[in-house]
């Protein structure tokens, strides 16, 4: 395992990488390849194990009845996913986890992350630590979608998630995480829809758009 990445990561933040390699084999570390599109967790399966994806990325996944998509979040290399329901045994997950690029996840056993182990390894306290800061960082995340999410128009969603993304960069023009199909899955909207709103803000110069990147405009150009 490489356990100078995993010391980057939110989970074993303040480890060195001789305690990460230490605390592994008492994790029941796993590693597993997934292709583009395949599913890490399916929607109804209880899990065990949380992920943290090593490389690639994984997008959270909502499918209804009818096979209507909604992307809830996309979670990148150094990220972790199915924490909350590695901790409730036997809950299904509400949602799929699918791979969204070639990814490389690594699989920890959660009762052996939440109980130390009998060597009782000095950073174990931490990782603990650690794993309670993604869970509320997830909550976070979650109420900003629903905050997101909550105007009426299509327009008043882009607004608002622009908004963010440009705060958050401080940069003129600034990235977002999704392609124009996941960004109209992420905002609840049809992709068509979107992508004509978005046109007709760049004719009203409200934005600028080069692929996935943005700039946020005051008026009329």
């Amino acid at each position: 395992m490489d356990g100078e990445f995993l010391t980057k990561t939110v989970l074993f933040q303040g480890a060195t990488p001789q305690e990460v390699e230490q605390m592994l084999s008492c994790l029941g570390a796993q590693r597993r390849v997934f292709p583009k599109g395949a599913y890490v967790y399916h929607a109804g399966e209880p899990v065990r194990a949380l992920g943290v994806v090593l490389s690639g990325s994984v997008s959270i996944e909502n499918d209804d009845f009818w096979g209507n998509k909604s992307i809830l979040d996309r979670v990148e290399a150094g990220g972790v996913f199915a924490e909350t329901y590695a901790c409730i045994p036997g809950e299904p997950l509400m949602v799929s986890v699918v791979a969204a690029e070639p990814s490389q996840i690594l699989f920890l056993e959660v009762e052996r992350v939440l109980h130390t182990c009998p060597d009782a390894c000095r950073y174990h306290t931490r990782l603990i630590e650690n794993l309670l800061r993604i869970s509320a960082r997830k909550n976070l995340n979650l109420s900003r979608r629903i905050f997101h999410t909550s105007a009426k128009t299509i327009r008043g969603r882009l607004l608002s998630f622009l908004s963010y993304r440009a705060a958050q960069s401080q940069e003129e023009w600034f990235p977002i995480p999704f392609n124009r199909q996941q960004l109209a899955d992420y905002l609840g909207v049809d992709r068509s829809a979107l992508s004509n709103e978005l046109s007709k803000m760049q004719r009203e110069g409200l934005l600028q758009v080069e692929k996935n990147q943005f700039r946020l405009l005051a008026g009329p150009l």
